[in-house]
């Protein structure tokens, strides 16, 4: 895995991944506060002051030690404007193992803003940052994610049963994931 520290620019057709900055707060807290948002990622909806915290802790682009993450705002080429997120963990350093993840403000969605920019995402992964292995843990009940990685060509790869108690109930979780030959084939 590349030890680069910047958090480069990625760019698509509609769309800029770039690191977060101090003004985007009050804009990211507007999906990162919702409750219809936070239920599928198994948290409570962020405050002011976490989502700030969340911008702060994330503007390197370190990602050569287990757990470091990589977080890119997601805007419209056009106009700048923040529809959501995609992150990166490093999950494991041998074996060239990362998880990904997206939040994206519901009013924005319906567009192929999410299935972009995930696409960059993963791309950048593997061509740029070394990447074997990029997979995504989702709540099974979220529809739009599961179609997402389905659209993506990930592949499901479990089906894990009730693995997650939150706020009182059992959760299931999918697993989808795409090798880099994969991703590579694809031609993303």
């Amino acid at each position: 895995m590349t030890t680069d520290t910047r958090l480069p620019l990625l760019a698509t057709d509609r769309l800029l991944l770039r690191s977060f900055e101090e003004s985007d707060g009050a804009a990211r807290l507007a999906y990162q506060g919702r409750a219809d948002v936070s239920r599928y990622l198994l948290r409570a909806p962020h405050d002011a002051v976490s989502v700030m915290a969340g911008i702060l802790r994330n503007q390197e682009g370190r990602f050569s030690e287990r757990d470091d993450r990589l977080l890119y705002a997601v805007t419209t080429a056009a106009d700048g404007v923040l529809v959501g997120e995609v992150s990166a963990r490093l999950d494991d350093v041998g074996s060239a193992q990362v998880e990904c993840g997206w939040v994206f403000h519901p009013e924005h969605g319906g567009r192929g803003y999410a299935t972009e920019a995930v696409s960059a995402l993963i791309g950048h992964l593997v061509d740029d940052r070394g990447a074997h292995r990029v997979y995504a843990r989702l709540d099974a009940d979220n529809a739009a994610s599961t179609a997402l990685c389905e659209r993506l060509g990930m592949r499901r790869e479990a089906h894990l049963l009730e693995n997650e108690l939150y706020d009182g109930r059992w959760v299931s979780e999918f697993v989808y994931a795409a090798l880099a030959l994969e991703v590579a084939a694809s031609g993303r």
